[in-house]
């Protein structure tokens, strides 16, 4: 973690720190952080509540509701009596409300994104996505679309705080109560998922606590569950009496549980390794794996989050700060995530969204959406974005976005769709990449084609991967810099390999 030198603030450097703590951005914004220094543009970054918020989600809070008492009652009443009628009348109202909420589920779907790729605060919708990731819940089991913003928006308010206070709001969060069943959870029958996962995934580790203590945190959880869109607290099911958590006695309940985990020995390490995988290099979430370079910098990463008291945004800040993090082989060498990959060439290359449909089926193909993680593991990462299928969507989508044209998975479009495809692109928001290379003055094709590699790519691409763009940018821009062109240059240079780097 010893601090880089301010004068090897560079360029790349500033453009590897945007790459990494938000979602990239144009030249300007690259020319700007740099100009910065060092410590200002961290700054810049982690200090995100200096600069304007962007609006949440208009939202339904009781699409999906709980009946009132009279409701209730009413359909106690037609059961007995055998009022057919209205029970089919509240079946209809039942599927009318799931399709109301599948409706609004994806709305708040592509609202995070559209908030991705607009915010003036990058880090602070990494951060969320990260903890999204570290504290799965999926709306598949929630099926509350409200629950999930709401968990959404607690985890963008604790984001940059204090570990141990993000660890308590999760354990009231009603979301993962539901997805993790801890409202069955009871004193006469504990529940052990949202206990086990607690210390399995989310603060310590395996081997760092036993079956008993998962026993007993499930204790101190009973009694924990939702009323309507709320936290509740039902003390007729908590079991309130003594229980031994790691070597400590007392009546613990859920906020006492997460700062007795926040506090253990293992917790830092484990949440530094996280950062770590997130932020650095795609080295998983075991230690013993790591090689000895990177144990050491999560070693060090340790004992800055143990010295800042689990607090994130003063701990990135080192790490944002490190000559480790600038390294060359830490530069350019992290698998872009999808979303990474979608919300990064929105902002970095700046290419129209494109039409909203079309994004959530793409993420689906790539293997990560938002509000889905396939598992309370959250998503793998690292080399497991990458396969022969979700390369091709990668490559695609890229395409689609600088272009307009939505490829296929034959090679050779007919007649009939190539049409299909120039009339669509049309009817799409114009792109205007030619504003990339404002700061150029009159550039050739060459130095054009570098100036689009060196931002897209990074800086450091070596002269025979350059060749072949070269040599397309000549024969695009033979008649001068245009924006049809240009995007279709865009494209090339997002089909590389290296543009699934960052």
């Amino acid at each position: 973690m010893k601090p880089l030198p301010p004068r090897d603030f560079d360029a790349a450097a500033a453009r590897h720190l945007l790459n990494r703590a938000g979602y990239g951005g144009t030249p300007a914004q690259l020319r700007q952080l740099a100009a910065m220094g060092l410590d200002a543009a961290v700054d810049h970054l982690v200090d995100y509540d200096d600069h304007p918020a962007l609006p949440g989600p208009d939202l339904d809070a009781d699409v999906i509701r709980k009946r009132t008492a009279e409701e209730r009652q009413r359909i106690s009443q037609a059961k007995k009596s055998g009022d057919q009628d209205h029970l089919d009348a509240v079946r209809k109202q039942q599927s009318q409300a799931r399709r109301d909420d599948r409706k609004q589920f994806q709305s708040l779907q592509q609202w995070w994104l559209g908030r991705m790729a607009q915010t003036p605060r990058p880090l602070e919708e990494r951060l969320t996505f990260f903890w999204h990731g570290h504290f799965a819940s999926s709306q598949r089991s929630v099926r509350d679309s409200y629950l999930m913003y709401a968990q959404n928006a607690m985890l963008r308010e604790h984001a940059r705080g204090r570990f141990d206070a993000m660890v308590a709001a999760v354990v009231h969060d009603p979301a993962m109560l539901k997805y993790l069943n801890n409202d069955r959870n009871i004193a006469k029958r504990p529940n052990e998922n949202l206990a086990r996962e607690l210390m399995e995934l989310f603060t310590l580790g395996v081997g760092n606590y036993t079956e008993d203590d998962i026993k007993e945190v499930a204790r101190a959880l009973t009694g924990y569950g939702v009323d309507d869109n709320d936290f509740v607290l039902n003390k007729r099911r908590h079991d309130g009496g003594e229980k031994k958590i790691l070597g400590q006695t007392g009546p613990f309940d859920g906020a006492s549980v997460a700062a007795l985990l926040a506090a253990h020995p293992a917790c830092p390490r484990f949440i530094a390794l996280k950062l770590y995988d997130y932020f650095v290099a795609d080295v998983g979430d075991v230690y013993e794996k790591l090689s000895r370079r990177r144990a050491a910098a999560v070693d060090s990463l340790t004992a800055v989050l143990r010295k800042e008291n689990l607090h994130i945004g003063r701990t990135l800040k080192h790490l944002f700060k490190s000559r480790h993090f600038y390294d060359d082989d830490v530069v350019g060498k992290k698998i872009k995530s999808p979303v990474q990959l979608l919300v990064g060439t929105v902002r970095s290359l700046g290419t129209p969204t494109r039409e909203a449909k079309n994004v959530l089926p793409a993420l689906t193909q790539m293997g990560q959406v938002p509000f889905l993680p396939p598992t309370v593991d959250g998503w793998d990462g690292g080399r497991a974005w990458i396969n022969t299928s979700t390369l091709f969507v990668r490559q695609n989508y890229t395409t689609y976005l600088a272009t307009g044209l939505d490829a296929k998975a034959k090679p050779k479009s007919n007649s009939k769709k190539r049409r299909k495809n120039k009339a669509k692109a049309a009817t799409e928001p114009a792109y205007r990449p030619t504003t990339l290379l404002a700061h150029l003055s009159n550039p050739s094709p060459q130095a054009a084609a570098d100036a689009l590699i060196d931002h897209a790519l990074g800086p450091h691409t070596p002269s025979a991967r350059r060749v072949p763009l070269h040599d397309l940018a000549n024969e695009l821009l033979a008649d001068g810099l245009a924006d049809a062109p240009l995007a279709r240059l865009i494209a090339a240079i997002a089909a590389t390999p290296e543009y699934q780097l960052c």
